[in-house]
C-alpha cells in the first residue's frame, strides 16, 4: 500500500490490518494510525480514506496488508443498538484484551494466506463471527469506561434479564407486570427502568423483536404464516398480519414474495450472558 485509498463501502465497512500500518482519515480532519492486528469498523458506512504512512514513520517501509469488506445490515428496522454506534470503532491490539476477536483475525489471516479445502465456508463463518466479536469488544470497552447506552443496558441486571427472557421466548405472552416480577420490581418501576435504558417501552421492544424474527423466517424459509405467527406469539395469522403490516408497511405474504432470494442481511441481537 503506497498511496491514499478512498473507501466507499455500502453497509458496515471493516478493515483488518494483517501486517504493517496505515493511517485512517475522515472528512472532519481527524486521523488515526491503525497497526498490525488492529480492527476498524464503520457501522454506518461513514466516508473515510486509508493513507500510507510517510517515510518519517517507523513502519513506513514495511509492506502493509489489509483485509477490507462490508456487512449488509438490515436498516429497515434495525436494532436500537446500531443507532448508538459511533461512525468509527477502532479496536487496538492490547495484550489480554478481546482474545476471541484477535483469534478470529488470526484465523482469517491464515485462511486468506494459505487457502485449503473448505476455506470458502470457513471464511464465511469467520466473517460472521468477526462482526459479533467486534461489537462485543466495543461494548466491553464502553462498559469499562462507564459509558451510557447499550453497554450500560446490558450491564443492568434487571433490564438484561428481561431482554434475555424476551429473546429466548418470543412466543410467550409476556406482560410488563410479569417481566417486572422476575426482577422483584413493580410494574411501573420496571417499565421506567427499561424505557430509560433501552429507549422504548418493554412491549414495544418485544413487538420489534417478534416481527424481526418473523421477517427473517419469511425471507429464509417456506414456513406457513400460521406457524410463523405462533412462533412469535400471535394467536392467529390475522393478528400477526395486522401487526406485521403496521411495522413493515406490507402484508407478510407480499413481504415474502418481494424478498425471496434476497441476500440475507447480517443481524445481531445483543443478549446477556
Amino acid at each position: 500500500m503506497n498511496e491514499t485509498m478512498g473507501t466507499d463501502l455500502s453497509g458496515a465497512g471493516f478493515h483488518i490490518v494483517l501486517s504493517g500500518s496505515c493511517r485512517l482519515l475522515t472528512p472532519d480532519g481527524s486521523q488515526r494510525t491503525i497497526s498490525n492486528g488492529d480492527v476498524v469498523l464503520t457501522p454506518h458506512g461513514a466516508q473515510h480514506a486509508l493513507e500510507n504512512l510517510g517515510h518519517a514513520d517507523a513502519e513506513a517501509d514495511s509492506p502493509t496488508s489489509l483485509l477490507c469488506g462490508a456487512y449488509q445490515l438490515d436498516q429497515t428496522h434495525p436494532h436500537p443498538l446500531l443507532a448508538t454506534l459511533p461512525d468509527v470503532i477502532h479496536l487496538r491490539v492490547q495484550f489480554g484484551r478481546h482474545p476471541a476477536l484477535h483469534s478470529a483475525v488470526s484465523l482469517l489471516g491464515t485462511e486468506l494466506q494459505n487457502p485449503q479445502q473448505g476455506s470458502v465456508a470457513a471464511l464465511s463463518t469467520l466473517l460472521d463471527l468477526l462482526l459479533i466479536y467486534m461489537l462485543r469488544a466495543w461494548l466491553e470497552d464502553e462498559s469499562d469506561r462507564g459509558a451510557p447506552g447499550w453497554s450500560a443496558t446490558l450491564a443492568d441486571p434487571v433490564v438484561s434479564a428481561a431482554l434475555g427472557a424476551m429473546h429466548e421466548s418470543p412466543a410467550h405472552a409476556w406482560t410488563v407486570e410479569e417481566l417486572g416480577k422476575e426482577a422483584n420490581l413493580s410494574r411501573a418501576a420496571f417499565a421506567r427502568r427499561f424505557t430509560t435504558l433501552v429507549g422504548e417501552p418493554p412491549l414495544t421492544y418485544l413487538t420489534w423483536w417478534r416481527l424481526s424474527i418473523a421477517a427473517r423466517l419469511l425471507k429464509e424459509s417456506g414456513t406457513s404464516l400460521e406457524s410463523i405467527a405462533r412462533s412469535v406469539g400471535y394467536g392467529s395469522r390475522y393478528a400477526f398480519a395486522n401487526a406485521f403490516k403496521r411495522v413493515h408497511g406490507t402484508s407478510p405474504g407480499r413481504y415474502r414474495r418481494t424478498h425471496t432470494g434476497d441476500q440475507q442481511p447480517t443481524q445481531w441481537h445483543p443478549s446477556p450472558g
